[in-house]
């Protein structure tokens, strides 16, 4: 549930980010009417609480892993939108210019230069998102949204505390586990793309 919610919410929440991105796309009226689009957008799926969300899909679509799937979606999206947008921002722009003079267009030169050069804060902040997710995918079983929460929820209605225990154990195992392995990726990353820059 956290993984494919997470990879879902990542390709929409790139798509999101490359249309919020001052000056990527252009600058005519159309564009920055999009531009403002997808900020009010990225902006309203960060507001509103992933248990929130989660009651919402449970309604629309049932109980289940489906509605957790979307909430975790969601809540991605609303995260990496933002700071997607604001790593391609924050690039240094020379290298995209000397691409457009040579006659390339303002998306060509977004995926050749922007893109390439955002890419380590891309995975660092996918990672974060994932293991965001982890912690929420827990939470969200308990409103009835699928996973590990929903079994914790049943047998804490069913009182049996011993067993709910040993769940809580392991789910303790399972977010140290998957924070671990992010930590490492992540310093695996950061460590690649400073040695490049020298």
């Amino acid at each position: 549930m956290a993984i494919f919610g997470t990879f879902l919410g990542i390709i929409i929440g790139f798509l999101f980010a490359l249309m919020a991105s001052r000056g990527l796309l252009g600058n005519s009226i159309p564009v920055r009417m999009l531009q403002v689009f997808a900020k009010f957008l990225i902006t309203f799926m960060r507001t509103i609480p992933d248990l929130v969300w989660a009651i919402i899909f449970v309604m629309v679509v049932g109980l289940g892993a489906f509605a957790g799937t979307l909430t975790i979606a969601i809540d991605t999206i609303g995260f990496v939108g933002r700071f997607f947008a604001e790593e391609m921002e924050d690039v240094e722009r020379s290298a995209a210019e000397g691409i457009e003079s040579s006659g390339a267009s303002k998306l060509d030169s977004t995926f050749s230069a922007i893109i390439p050069a955002a890419m380590p804060g891309f995975i660092t902040t996918s990672l974060f998102a994932l293991e965001k997710s982890v912690r929420g995918s827990v939470v969200l079983g308990l409103v009835g949204a699928g996973g590990i929460g929903m079994e914790l929820n049943s047998l804490f209605n069913w009182m049996a505390y011993d067993r709910a225990v040993i769940v809580i154990g392991l789910m303790f195992i399972l977010i140290l586990f998957v924070e671990q392995i992010s930590s490492y990726a992540r310093s695996k990353i950061l460590d690649g793309s400073f040695k490049g820059r020298k």
